[in-house]
């Protein structure tokens, strides 16, 4: 139950949210016209629920500049996926990959069925072997736990509302004022900073060592305070850590706990590290 748990949580969520949902529309469908009115709100939130479930993995990925990666593009990438996957039971990942040189990654989808993991060039690039493989288990852990159900779901909501600001010409700054801080309460009121140590503690399973992951966090954290990173804000959950500087609307989103202390709790899940490194 311990294990499952995180998975029912998180599809409780979605279905809260989905309830929710109805339940505002239905009633803004009485107030204007009773119940006649009141049933098509709450029917058209129904779809929406269902488009939202269905799509809003490939809109996530469209919102970062994501594409698909093909396998014959990166076999061996494609070949760490599948076996994490494997390791963790679930269906392998789409993979995607981000043309961009800050390093990130991100995953997004419904769950274990059926899910997305995107990796920027800039991982690529730089990080060893063993903190790919940290990194892809971590995302292929909120797949496990159906996180990319709720983020996704949040990522999508927070980032329509935000781009509602953008419609009102002169008065978008006004609107901006109004929508972030609602769009800001429902990814805070949807996630907490719970599930990145529970992705943590199952992706060092997966990889037989929390070491890789601990690095790669750590290179990651390196380069968010060197290079100033550009994206919605609403993206945030989606990342392995927060990619971006904690100020303005950016600071309304921030969900990931300090990267000093998921790393902690990482290394102590391994307290003899140090004296294995000395050894070696």
């Amino acid at each position: 139950m311990g294990a499952a748990w995180p998975a029912i949580r998180n599809v409780c969520k979605a279905w809260l949210l989905l309830l929710g949902l109805c339940a505002v529309l239905g009633a803004f469908g009485w107030w204007i016209a009773g119940y006649r009115v009141a049933a098509i709100f709450v029917f058209c939130g129904l779809l929406l629920g269902v488009a939202t479930y269905w799509f809003a993995d490939r809109v996530a990925m469209g919102m970062v500049g994501a594409r698909e990666l093909l396998p014959g593009e990166a076999p061996l990438l494609h070949s760490s996926v599948e076996r994490l996957a494997a390791r963790a039971g679930v269906v392998k990942p789409r993979l995607y990959v981000i043309s961009d040189a800050f390093p990130r990654a991100l995953s997004a989808g419904r769950g274990a069925m059926s899910s997305a993991v995107a990796v920027s060039t800039g991982v690529l690039g730089w990080a060893a072997p063993a903190e790919v493989d940290g990194l892809l288990a971590h995302e292929i852990a909120h797949v496990k736990h159906r996180d990319v159900l709720v983020q996704t779901t949040a990522v999508v909501l927070a980032g329509t509302l935000l781009e509602v600001s953008r419609v009102g010409g002169w008065l978008s700054r006004a609107l901006l004022y109004v929508l972030g801080p609602i769009a800001a309460s429902c990814v805070h009121l949807l996630l907490s900073q719970r599930r990145e140590f529970e992705a943590d503690r199952l992706a060092a399973a997966l990889c037989d060592s929390p070491h890789g992951l601990a690095g790669a966090l750590l290179r990651l954290e390196s380069a968010s305070e060197l290079v100033s990173f550009q994206a919605s804000p609403a993206t945030e959950p989606l990342y392995t850590i927060n990619p971006f500087a904690e100020e303005g609307l950016a600071k309304l989103f921030v969900t990931h706990p300090p990267v000093g202390e998921r790393v902690r709790r990482l290394r102590e899940l391994d307290p003899d590290w140090r004296e294995k490194l000395r050894a070696a």
